[in-house]
């Protein structure tokens, strides 16, 4: 522990431990967005991040290997009884210590972010995915060890962090999907979507395919000839073709699985029903009374919906959550904090279909005539930046143009003839007819 110790604050690992902290804390707070949504947010961006950490530990781990070439003590040192592998162990356990130390702090300063608004915790899940990233830098550290003290040159090291950030980056958009997710630290970590999670068998086998290469670095970095050195390719060779095989073989499991979990729905103990899902727990108070107000203008349509269900929905999936009939269901955004992101577009996105979903495959529903008729039930006039998340939804001036006139119509009617004409357009959608002239009288 002694030598450990000593290890710990003469070599390159602590300062690797310091740029790796303040390289990944600064990745993560520069978009708290992208991962504020929760855990498994929180542990995938961090591996995302690995595109940036995984050449530093390598190219520390190359400036490290260096060390007895850099001092001209490499003859000296052979020339003792001590074996080098012996010799070399604390080297090896100090920068393994450091770079998963940084790792935990890296991902302790993202937690103190979501730890007061992320309610759902996949403990197992965050767990492996957060130790097999751990794994992976001190995989790349090893590996830049041997490395360093094979190729000493004093270009190696930034040669290496260069060449690393291609070969991840490229593993994972050239490479096929399933030897990218058994040799990539950053397969699988692109969020498509809010209940994304990565398997546990497509993180053993990354953790298979990571042992060996540390295993790799370790001969390489302890050998004494170029017959020894040969050797390091066994292990990747066994352990690349093991990651192989344990993965999954369903596409979507392999890629972008869904948290079934986080998926579910919670909903209010009162009347009007309100759910979000797991996931999104921690937004319900916020998001009830907007959500209730919504329904409350939509209870001028007879037959209206009673209850306002987030939309789980997944997309990239085939496995659409299909809504019940009294329901309405919508996007649940999160901000950068944690909290309920755009809460002024709730009641519109809950007024905005007359409650009735869009299920993809009508075309006949007329965004126009919808929207004038919504903001006719809303008492208000229709806005274009109300309802329009900044990046998410990109909406035509004209629409909103349009509404605004026949939204006028309607506003110069008598109410019960105004509230037919939009009941007509609600029954239009749900029967996917052509809802022009509804509005203005002029129904073919």
């Amino acid at each position: 522990m002694n030598v450990l110790g000593l290890e710990l604050r003469r070599s390159a690992a602590a300062g690797t431990a310091l740029i790796t902290v303040l390289v990944g804390v600064g990745a993560l707070y520069v978009a708290t967005g992208r991962w504020s949504d929760g855990w498994m947010a929180l542990a995938m961006a961090i591996r995302e991040y690995l595109l940036l950490l995984w050449p530093l530990a390598l190219a520390a781990g190359a400036w490290q290997g260096r060390r007895e070439h850099r001092a001209r003590v490499g003859e000296l040192f052979a020339t003792t009884a001590r074996p080098r592998a012996q010799r070399m162990l604390p080297v090896l356990g100090a920068l393994a210590v450091a770079l998963a130390t940084a790792y935990l702090l890296v991902t302790g300063a993202g937690i103190a972010w979501i730890v007061g608004t992320a309610r759902h915790l996949p403990l197992l899940n965050f767990t492996v995915v957060t130790a097999v990233g751990a794994l992976s830098l001190v995989a790349a550290a090893w590996l830049g060890l041997g490395i360093g003290r094979m190729l000493p040159a004093l270009v190696t090291a930034p040669a290496l962090a260069v060449a690393a950030v291609l070969l991840v980056f490229l593993s994972v958009v050239r490479l096929p999907d399933r030897l990218a997710a058994a040799i990539s630290p950053v397969h699988g970590t692109g969020p498509f979507h809010a209940y994304q999670t990565i398997d546990n068998r497509v993180s053993g086998a990354l953790a298979i395919s990571m042992t060996a290469l540390a295993v790799a670095g370790l001969l390489l970095f302890v050998a004494g000839d170029w017959r020894a050195r040969t050797a390091a390719l066994v292990p990747v060779a066994l352990g690349v073709t093991v990651a192989v095989t344990v993965l999954p073989r369903d596409e979507d499991t392999l890629n972008w699985p869904v948290d079934q979990v986080a998926r579910e729905l919670v909903c209010t103990d009162d009347t009007p029903t309100v759910c979000v899902s797991r996931l999104h727990a921690n937004v319900l108070d916020t998001l009830t009374p907007l959500a209730r107000e919504g329904l409350a203008a939509l209870t001028r349509l007879p037959d209206a919906p009673t209850a306002v269900h987030e939309d789980t929905h997944t997309f990239l999936l085939d496995e659409a959550v299909p809504p019940r009939g009294d329901a309405v269901t919508i996007q649940v955004r999160i901000d950068g904090r944690g909290g309920l992101a755009h809460p002024a577009a709730v009641v519109p996105e809950v007024v905005g279909g007359l409650g009735v979903p869009y299920d993809g495959r009508c075309q006949r529903r007329d965004e126009v005539v919808e929207r004038a008729a919504a903001y006719w039930l809303l008492g208000r006039e229709p806005r274009s930046d109300v309802g329009v998340v900044p990046g998410m939804i990109f909406e035509d001036p004209e629409i909103n143009a349009g509404a605004v006139t026949l939204w006028q119509g309607l506003r110069a009617l008598p109410e019960e003839e105004a509230l037919a004409r939009v009941t007509a357009v609600r029954d239009a959608a749900r029967a996917c007819a052509d809802p022009t002239g509804l509005l203005s009288g002029s129904a073919r």
